[in-house]
Order: C-alpha cells, then sequence, then structure tokens
C-alpha cells in the first residue's frame, strides 16, 4: 500500500480519485507544528536550536497518519510545491520518525503544478528526496521572524507602550505607508495652467495644445500663472497658424504575462475589488477544484510567468476558436523573468485546462469572477499584438514663435485587447505629457495648409501629492523593493489593519498615529533593520539558502549578533529620552504649525509649559510640562485638526432633568463627555465617545444619550431578571446575568428591543456551548485506579494536559499526547494533587477538609503545612508558564 500525504483535504479527495485502491491519501490539514509562542522557541546561545510543538488540533490526524504509515510500503509526501509545502513534508517527517512509524518505510516527495490526473501521475512517476535546502530556508526565515517579533516586540511594549507588535517585514510595509503620508504631508501644491486651442484646416474642428510659446518649448507645468496664460491666449489668438506637419507611425502593443502571485493580487484588487486575502482564499479553491473535475488553475503561489508547452497549445486552440486565425500569432509567446527566488519560480497561474471557458463552469460569485480574470488574462498573453496607427500634427505661425500640437491614435488591429486589457494605477509623478494625452481619432490633414482657430480655453490646475497605497499599488511596492514574498503580502496586509497601524478609508492605506509612533520609534532605534534595502538584502540571502550558495546558521548568527546588541541598547534607554526623540521626529504632525508665528508647542491652557509625548499603559497621548499644574492633554493627532483639538474641552449645554452641565472632554485615552455629580462627594458621570462619533460634531441631545448608558432593557422571560445595553471597553453590548453579546452597531444600544436582546444572548450563550462541547479529549487513558474516573489527554492554550476530575498536569516536555499511557499519567496527576490543596488549604480554613480528601488519594505527599503553602501559588505558576 501507498501512503500519500497532502495539506488539503479536498486536495485529497480529488487525488485519490486518480490513483487508485493501492493509494491511500491523508491531509495534514495544513501545518502540523510551529514554534510556541513564549520565550525559548529559538536559542542563539544553542546554535539556534528550535523547539517545535505539534498544534493540538493536529494531534489526531497525527495518530492517523502514523497508523497508516507503519502500515505502508511507501510513503509519498505530496504537499504543495513552495518552500511552505517542502516545509509541511519535513514536520510531517519528522514527527513520523519521532514516533517510529516508518522503521524500512520507502519515503519520497512529489509535486505537481496542478491538481489534475495527468499532473498528479506524472509526479508519482518521477519522485524526488526532501529538498532539505528549501527546508532550511524555511528555518531560516521562521527563525528569523520569531527572534525579531519576540525581542524587539517587548521592548516595544516597554517603551512604547500601546504598541502591538513589530515584525521583520511587517514593520518595513508599515514605514512605506507612513512615508508616503509624510510625503504627501510635506507636498507643497504648484499652480499651472493648460492651454488648448480647437482649430479647423478644410477639416472637422480638431483639439490642440500648447508646445511653444516665445519661442521655447512649454512643457506641462511651465505656464505658472493666469497672466502668463492669457499672454499665450493672446498670441495664439493673434497668430496665423499653418500645419507644419503631419507624422504617422504605426505601433505595437504587446500582452502582458500571465499571472504571478503578485500581479494576480494587483489585477484583483484593480478590477474586482478584492483584497490580497481574498484574493489568495478565492484562488485557493480554484487551485484544489470544487467538484469532481479537479482543480480548475495552476498553483498560487509563484512568481514564475512560465507556461509549459502543453498550455500554450491550449491557449493559441482557444483563441483560433473564439476570435478566428487572426488572432494567434504565428510563434507563441514565451515569458521570461529574473526570479530572485528560484524555489518558487513555478509555472504562472493559469486555467489547467484552457478549453474550459469561464462561462461553462459553475462557479460562487467571487470564485467565478477570479477564474474569469486568470483566464483571460492567459488567453490574451499567447494573442496577437495589439497594431494602431499614431498620428502627431505641429502647427506653428510663420515665424516660429508659438506652437501647438495634436495627438491621436487609431487602433488598426485589436490584437489581446478583443480579450483583456491590464488595469492601470494612478498617474505618477514624473509621467510625461505623452503618456497623458494619447487623443483620438484625427481628420485628414496635410501639410501646409492654414488652421483657424475656433476657440481657446485657459485652465488653472494645481499638482498634486503622489497618491496613497491601494492594496494593488503596495503590493507591487513591496515586490519592487524585493520585500517580502509573494506567499506573505496577503498575511502583511492584514496583520497591519489587525494591529490598527493602519486604516482603510476608500480602498486606500492611511496610516493611523499608533502605526506612525511605531515606525518613527524604529527608525530611530532600529534604523537598519528596517531599511528597505537591508530587509531586500536579507530576502537574496534566503534566496541564497534555498540555493545551497549560504549556511542557514551562518545566517542567523550574522543577523542576531547586530540585532541582539540593539534590542539590548534600547531595553536600557529612559523613556524620557525616547519621547525626545519622538518628539523630533514626529514634530511636524503631532505639533503643525498654526500659520501665526505661534509657537506651536505652548500649552493652551497655561501659555507657560511646553507640549511633548508623554505615555500611559494605554498608549502614547500629548500633555503639559508643567504637569500636575497644569493638567491639559488631548490625543496624538486631534481628531478635529491642528485647530479643534488644542483642548477639545467645551460646554455642549444643561441636562434638562438635572439642571447639570454636561461638558465634553479629551483626555489622554481620547474623548469623552462628563455631567456634574448629582450629589455632593459622589463620582461625575462620564462615558466615552464610541468608535465613529467625532468630537467636532457632538452635540447635547447625544451627550445625554450616551450618559444614559446603562439602560434596562426589560426583565429576561426567562428568570425575569434585567437585562441591560451599554457600552464598554470592547464595544456596545446587551447584558443578563453575567452573559455579554456584542452589539453591532452604538445606535442600536439606545433602542434595541428586548426580543432582540434575548436572542443576541441566546446567540452567544449557543456559542459558549458550542465551545464548550468542542474540547473532546486528545485521548482516552483508562480509569483511575482510585475512584474509576476517566483520565484523559486534553489539549489546552499553553500545551496539552492530562486531566482527571478537577486534576490538571501538563506534559513533560517534549512528551508526545500520543505517546502518553495511563502508568505515565498517574504520577503527574498525584504530585499535581498534592500541590492544589495546599493553595487552597492557605486561602481559607474551610478547605482544609477538602484537602484530606485529596490527600488520601494521594498517599505519597504529606500533610499540608503553613509554610509550604506559601510557595504553592509560585510552583503553580511555573508549572502553568
Amino acid at each position: 500500500m501507498n501512503l500519500v500525504i497532502v495539506e488539503s483535504p479536498a486536495k485529497a479527495k480529488t487525488i485519490n480519485k486518480y490513483l487508485g485502491p493501492d493509494y491511500k491519501v491523508l491531509a495534514s490539514y495544513g501545518h502540523i507544528r510551529d514554534l510556541p509562542s513564549k520565550d525559548g522557541s529559538v536559542l542563539p546561545d544553542d546554535d539556534f536550536a528550535m523547539q517545535w510543538e505539534v498544534d493540538a488540533k493536529a494531534t489526531k490526524r497525527l495518530s492517523e497518519i502514523a497508523e497508516e504509515a507503519k502500515k505502508a510500503d511507501r510513503v509519498i509526501l505530496a504537499t504543495d510545491p513552495d518552500r511552505e509545502g517542502e516545509a509541511i513534508s519535513w514536520h510531517v517527517l519528522e514527527v513520523l520518525n519521532k514516533k517510529k512509524a516508518l522503521k524500512d518505510t520507502s519515503v519520497e516527495r512529489v509535486t505537481f503544478n496542478a491538481i489534475t490526473k495527468s499532473a498528479v501521475l506524472e509526479a508519482m512517476a518521477n519522485p524526488r528526496q526532501l529538498d532539505m535546502e528549501l527546508v532550511e530556508a524555511y528555518l531560516a526565515r521562521r527563525a528569523l521572524d520569531y527572534l525579531v517579533g519576540f525581542n524587539l516586540s517587548p521592548v516595544l511594549w516597554r517603551k512604547l507602550p500601546g504598541a502591538r507588535s513589530a515584525g521583520r517585514v511587517q514593520s518595513v510595509a508599515l514605514r512605506i505607508v507612513v512615508d508616503r503620508e509624510m510625503e504627501i504631508e510635506r507636498f507643497k501644491p504648484q499652480e499651472y495652467w493648460s492651454v488648448e486651442a480647437d482649430l479647423i484646416a478644410d477639416s472637422p474642428p480638431f483639439t490642440t495644445r500648447l508646445v511653444k510659446h516665445e519661442g521655447k518649448r512649454v512643457q506641462r507645468l511651465d505656464i505658472v500663472s493666469e497672466a502668463m496664460a492669457t499672454a499665450a491666449r493672446y498670441a495664439i489668438d493673434s497668430g496665423d497658424f499653418t500645419i507644419k506637419s503631419v507624422e504617422k507611425k504605426p505601433a505595437k502593443r504587446s500582452p502582458s504575462p500571465p499571472f504571478t502571485t503578485s500581479t494576480l493580487q494587483q489585477e484583483a484588487a484593480r478590477k474586482l475589488g478584492f483584497t490580497a486575502q481574498r484574493t489568495m482564499q478565492a484562488a485557493q479553491k480554484l487551485y484544489e477544484g470544487v467538484d469532481d473535475t479537479g482543480g480548475l488553475i495552476t498553483y498560487m503561489r509563484t512568481d514564475g510567468v512560465y507556461v509549459t508547452p502543453e498550455g500554450i497549445a491550449q491557449a493559441r486552440e482557444a483563441i483560433a476558436e473564439r476570435f478566428g486565425p487572426a488572432y494567434v500569432p504565428a510563434e507563441p509567446r514565451y515569458y521570461k523573468v529574473k526570479a530572485k527566488n528560484a524555489q518558487e519560480a513555478h509555472e504562472a497561474i493559469r486555467p489547467t485546462n484552457m478549453m474550459r471557458h469561464p462561462d461553462s463552469v459553475h462557479l460562487d460569485a467571487d470564485l467565478k469572477r477570479l477564474y474569469e480574470l486568470i483566464w483571460k488574462r492567459m488567453i490574451a498573453s499567447q494573442m496577437e499584438s495589439a497594431r494602431m496607427d499614431r498620428t502627431t500634427i505641429e502647427i506653428e505661425t510663420p515665424d516660429g514663435q508659438t506652437g501647438l500640437r495634436a495627438t491621436g491614435q487609431v487602433v488598426v488591429f485589436d490584437g489581446f485587447i478583443a480579450a483583456y486589457e491590464e488595469g492601470r494605477d494612478e498617474r505618477q509623478k514624473g509621467a510625461s505629457d505623452e503618456d497623458e494625452d494619447e487623443g483620438g481619432r484625427l481628420p485628414a490633414l496635410k501639410e501646409g495648409a492654414k488652421a483657424q482657430v475656433q476657440a481657446i480655453r485657459t485652465d488653472q490646475h494645481f499638482t498634486e501629492p503622489p497618491p496613497r497605497f491601494s492594496e494593488a499599488t503596495l503590493v507591487k511596492k513591496l515586490e519592487e523593493l524585493g520585500i517580502g514574498r509573494p506567499s506573505t503580502y496577503a498575511s502583511i496586509l492584514t496583520t497591519l489593519r489587525d494591529r490598527e497601524y493602519v486604516r482603510m478609508d476608500k480602498n486606500r492605506f492611511y496610516p493611523e498615529d499608533k502605526g506612525r509612533l511605531v515606525t518613527a520609534f524604529l527608525e530611530q532605534f532600529f534604523g537598519k533593520w528596517v531599511e528597505y534595502d537591508f530587509t531586500a538584502a536579507l530576502e537574496d540571502q534566503l534566496d541564497e539558502v534555498s540555493a545551497g550558495e549560504l549556511d542557514w546558521k551562518a545566517l542567523l548568527r550574522s543577523f542576531w549578533s547586530d540585532f541582539h546588541t540593539a534590542t539590548q541598547a534600547a531595553g536600557e534607554l529612559r523613556t524620557t529620552a525616547i519621547l525626545d526623540h519622538l518628539n523630533e521626529a514626529l514634530g511636524a504632525h503631532i505639533f503643525p504649525d498654526k500659520g501665526d508665528g505661534r509657537d506651536p508647542r505652548l500649552c493652551p491652557t497655561c501659555n507657560e509649559g511646553q507640549l511633548s509625548l508623554k505615555t500611559s499603559r494605554y498608549g502614547a497621548f500629548i500633555g503639559c510640562s508643567r504637569y500636575p499644574d497644569c493638567k491639559y492633554t488631548r490625543p496624538v493627532a486631534s481628531p478635529d485638526g491642528a485647530e479643534g483639538g488644542e483642548s477639545g474641552d467645551r460646554e455642549l449645554g444643561v441636562d434638562p432633568v438635572t439642571g447639570k452641565t454636561v461638558q465634553l472632554k479629551i483626555g489622554r485615552f481620547g474623548p469623552y463627555v462628563e455631567t456634574e455629580a448629582l450629589e455632593e462627594g459622589a463620582k461625575p458621570r462620564r462615558s466615552s465617545l464610541p468608535k465613529g462619533w467625532s468630537p467636532a460634531s457632538l452635540d447635547l441631545e447625544r451627550a445625554l444619550k450616551l450618559l444614559s448608558l446603562p439602560r434596562v432593557v426589560g426583565e429576561h422571560p426567562e428568570d425575569g431578571k434585567p437585562i441591560t445595553a451599554g457600552l464598554g471597553r470592547f464595544g456596545p453590548f446587551v447584558a443578563h446575568d453575567g452573559t455579554y453579546a456584542n452589539v453591532s452597531d452604538i445606535e442600536e444600544v439606545f433602542d434595541v428591543g428586548l426580543n432582540r436582546a434575548v436572542a443576541l444572548l441566546a446567540e452567544k450563550r449557543a456559542g459558549r456551548a458550542a465551545r464548550g462541547a468542542a474540547a473532546a479529549p486528545l485521548k482516552e487513558l483508562g480509569a483511575h485506579p482510585e475512584d474509576g474516573a476517566a483520565v484523559q489527554v486534553m489539549a489546552g492554550r499553553y500545551g496539552p494536559y492530562v486531566k482527571w476530575n478537577k486534576v490538571n498536569a501538563t506534559l513533560p516536555k517534549g512528551t508526545e499526547p500520543d505517546d502518553m499511557t495511563l502508568e505515565v499519567a498517574l504520577p503527574l496527576l498525584a504530585a499535581k494533587a498534592g500541590t492544589a490543596p495546599k493553595k487552597k488549604a492557605a486561602a481559607k480554613k474551610p478547605a482544609a477538609k477538602k484537602a484530606a480528601t485529596t490527600k488520601a488519594a494521594t498517599p505519597k505527599k504529606p500533610a499540608a503545612k503553613k509554610p509550604a503553602a506559601k510557595k504553592a501559588p509560585a510552583k503553580k505558576k511555573a508549572e502553568e508558564a
């Protein structure tokens, strides 16, 4: 029997049909092991030894795989054909060896770029050994990411409260967004004028633009004032024009190559509005297949543009059938790319069967739209070039002082454009006039003909800053800089949003203040590690590892020596010194020029102190240097701009019920509303502003609604206890008898009815019950000899443990759940049970009786004593850690 191991159950199901009864295909469900999220998972002092932990969810699946491997004559590792796929195969092999499931079994590695019968059978006929160079490149990348994350993030938490994390590539991507925002803020708009004229020359009217004035060539930004535009208008109006030349040039436009991972993400963002994550999720399903026909596209993580001869032949056949022979070029098109990342330079993304037209497949909306995009791009890449005539007409006065130009383009043969045309990003700085003005069809004109001016237009314009990044343009930028790899872009962009370092507005990235602070901190104290060139060079070194040209441990040693020194130095810095650096780096943003000569850092409340960054457990804020004498605070960036957020404190009016004043205030944790206490000595009522509410637009009516929270919705029909609605730390909610259920919108809190609240709470409780029911044991070990209760291996937050009644004991380090037996578990439970009563006895006297009962079950432990009780909590904490 042959055992085939893949990652995906969908992939396993399809491949099983192709291989027949002599093969059994099982899925690992992706990665089975990872580095635990705690210190010590990578040990630089032990030559970067890595401590892997089997995912609790994978334990049962691995046991099944191991049992089948013991019976198999041959084990075939058939995970995805990239670095991650090679790593998954290596992890599976390591676990199987540890379980002694292989013995003399033959182990082979196969890869296929498409889940089709022919591709799978060909791969099975050409096995190879595991590529350890790819595995080492994966290990180096994981170690680097771990070392950066687990050494840099704690420095951020201590020195810059509110910061969530830092990452080797994530932080550089954030810097790109922040740098672009700073470029936009520094941008000074430049006035310029366009001058156009409509002419006739024994012909229909055609449009021209000014290209020469007073004998000098005019560029797009050269006319900088209305006076210059008026002078140019006068010169055109009084000029006697002749057509100096009519130049026609044939031109060709060639199609773009088929998709790579990054170009697919970019184009799906432009044309479909998909995020990178949404694109990759849909592509994964298309690759695995959605019915018995197998995979619909080739592997979707690639930076290669190569297409197999079979794929090209299919494309040419489909073109001839759909568009006609004229659209099929005489020779096939072959595309090449200088891919640094050789291990991912596989075939381009294309349909597995080019004759399978998008209209002939039945798919969900997202999958169908993405498949159609991939099909059209591949078809177009093998089609004939588009042919066009480009015409340029020069018109001048006899003295050559004033010149006009008309440009036009006529498509003679549409070629690939009949199937597909690539989307375009926003016009970038430095684009030429020709890029901007391609024009349309022009009338037939003759050289030497007289031209008469019919109309003149002068329009004022202002230059615009570079555009903010969209997902498509940020992915393109990362690719251009050589930062990250195709398979990582979606997770990088998702992490930036999840950490709230950036926000998306109209599909554009805006850096949040939290993101600016993190970037400024890293640039000041870890500048080398967020440089674009350094990060790109590190990617090149990882590629050298995968090519067998660099030892992965040598790469880690080189990186760690400097990085470790930098983290230690930053950790020893005083917070005040760090804030001084950040005040300087972010000064233009957090203390904007008021435009009237006033000191932007002068405290607006006391007019004596200087404003500066300060930190609290909730993050950074702006405060006065004269604190506590002056208690002025505001958020880092005022929600209302430089003027509106000076203090933000203002009276909103008087509560008509209590007669007390209601105020809006800006504190170090953000804006809030407050009203005076009803009784002397009582605390004033306060409420933070919910997300999305602007302090500038807040009025008395909305403030009173906030201060009315929490409100009673009604009595629960089951027990008569009250249901309340309110606004908490995690947003709006309804609550009943200790259960809190989130409400989707703050407005709903003010009018949510009893039926809706009961339904929300029922859903929350049902979800909690489902989670509790899902906590099935990983392994049943048998009955405990003391009371016959079950002893089980369970999956816990900090790793697997054995459970007996209410006693839980962590598995010894390095012990797999599948290896546990009742004989091994009993001493662990006995030792744990012996420590539990001590803690309870020390806490309160009534627990002593219970402690005696527990000791009877574990006679090896002496009776609890008071000195031991003091140490028990520390021991428990160590075991839990």
